[in-house]
């Protein structure tokens, strides 16, 4: 075989080191961003947050002009630090013959008072600085119980298992493990019988809230109710409910046991009542949860009729050029030229990256809003279906770059914050030929079971004939896939009290 030259024409997409940044940068969700450029500022000298630069800048402005004043008034700055002191020490000694403490004179109050803003409202710092404070003072349902338990009159030995006790409890407030497990976790230093664990556990129940560490709901109520007094009206038969028919109360209702148990409907609906008023949850109320916040990407507002959008504050990290390594590349050795030039090229890289990345965001959240103003206005009712491929052509980039910029994205809308991916959703056609998303379909079965009779909850298949009068040909299964994703339960178990 001979061996011969050829000349052939092709194309061939390639990767540049710059356009891999922008998709790596593209992809990432705020939080690793922020971790990205905060690596990337201590790997290159180069880079500058323009924030840091605002505040030195600022700062020296402030000692500049402070040192022009001291100038004019003729003062050297010891001079003005003495007379500083004098007046601090002038003010205490005002503020002691008031009859108060340093600082804390009726001036000092009044001066605290308007500071703080009353009427003014707080800035993005302070409203920071209390959220970070309120959080941290959310107590939680162990240490309340512990608190509690410190407070009693235990020996040692019960000590310890009510201590086991506790740490079972979960967030509900009920017994997350059985007594059997308890008393195996005990050995081999403290061997305790049931009957043992059992007394200690019935003074941790009577723990506050009233109901604790209780084994499921039954007991839960028959302690709530020994705690009641004797003359509750209805107490013992609520009791007697609570502790042998409380499932059949949910199965029957008030009317039909009251039939049931021979007993006149109007001590049933009484004691029924009294049921009612007691705390399933207990453990809710002392640890409600800590809250999580979610920073948005984008936010968008309406204003004069029209959906304006722009990217949340604090979201797109403010780089710049550090101009005094820059201009030292001339000066340096051909080794240290070499080096700064490679990082004055990567630091621009980052910075066009990321000015991209918040071209490509707005770009895809415009589309969004613009797509999806009838969610915006009327709720999740009138979400339309929107695919990847519909918003690429919409703003002119690949399907594969809306992906990237859609996830683990937030947009914070007046009705909350959604990620972007939930605003896209399949569709279902309707009979008057358009079509209705998976949302707006979740949404009218909500809607539909909110509204139910809780004695005779609509099955699945009702469901999806109300769908279909409504002009929504919806199969049964294609209703219980959507209700299980939404954590409904079926008609049988959302069956109540009348």
């Amino acid at each position: 075989m001979k061996t011969s030259l050829t000349v052939k024409l092709g194309q061939q997409l390639t990767l540049t080191p710059q356009l891999r940044m922008a998709i790596r940068l593209l992809q990432l969700s705020a939080i690793e961003l922020e971790a990205e450029v905060n690596e990337a500022l201590e790997a290159n000298p180069l880079l500058d947050r323009e924030e840091d630069v605002a505040d030195d800048s600022a700062a020296s402005t402030a000692e500049a002009s402070e040192a022009e004043a001291l100038e004019a008034r003729g003062d050297t700055p010891d001079v003005a630090a003495e007379r500083s002191a004098t007046q601090v020490a002038e003010r205490a000694a005002s503020d002691t013959d008031a009859g108060g403490d340093l600082g804390q004179g009726p001036d000092a109050f009044e001066g605290d008072w308007t500071s703080s803003g009353s009427g003014q409202g707080h800035g993005p710092s302070d409203y920071a600085a209390d959220l970070a404070a309120s959080t941290a003072a959310i107590e939680d349902l162990h240490d309340h119980l512990f608190w509690q338990l410190h407070l009693s009159p235990l020996s040692p030995r019960d000590r310890s298992i009510a201590v086991a006790l506790i740490e079972a409890v979960n967030d509900d407030g009920y017994l997350g493990e059985t007594i059997k497990a308890i008393r195996e976790g005990l050995k081999p230093e403290i061997d305790a019988g049931e009957d043992e664990v059992l007394a200690v556990l019935h003074r941790v129940q009577r723990f506050d809230p009233v109901g604790v560490a209780c084994r499921d709901l039954s007991e839960c109520l028959c302690v709530q109710l020994s705690m009641l007094s004797p003359e509750t009206p209805g107490l013992a038969l609520a009791r007697e409910i609570a502790c042998e028919h409380l499932e059949l109360l949910a199965k029957l209702g008030p009317e039909r046991l009251a039939t049931q148990l021979r007993r006149p409907g109007e001590e049933v609906c009484e004691a029924v009542a009294l049921l009612r008023s007691l705390d399933p949850r207990p453990g809710a109320q002392i640890n409600p949860g800590t809250p999580e916040f979610i920073a948005p990407d984008c936010i968008t507002w309406r204003e004069g009729g029209v959906w304006h959008v722009a990217l949340a504050p604090g979201s797109q990290p403010k780089l710049s050029v550090n101009r005094h390594y820059e201009g030292l590349i001339a000066q340096a050795s051909r080794s240290d030229a070499s080096y700064l030039r490679g990082q004055l090229q990567e630091a621009r890289w980052l910075i066009k990256s990321l000015e991209t990345r918040a071209e490509t965001l707005l770009k895809v959240a415009n589309c969004i809003v613009r797509q999806q103003s009838g969610f915006l206005e009327l709720g999740p009712q009138a979400m339309r279906p929107l695919t990847l491929r519909e918003v690429a052509e919409d703003v002119g980039l690949h399907e594969s770059t809306v992906s990237r910029a859609t996830a683990r994205k937030y947009l914070h809308t007046p009705r909350g914050t959604f990620e972007f991916r939930y605003f896209f959703a399949s569709g279902v056609a309707t009979g008057d030929g358009g079509a209705a998303s998976s949302t707006a379909i979740q949404a009218l079965i909500r809607r539909l079971i909110d509204a139910e009779d809780p004695r005779k909850p609509l099955s699945d298949a009702k469901l999806a004939a109300e769908l279909k009068t409504g002009g929504i040909p919806v199969a049964r299964r294609t209703v219980a896939k959507y209700r299980e994703a939404m954590n409904i339960p079926a008609s049988n178990e959302r069956q109540r009290l009348g």
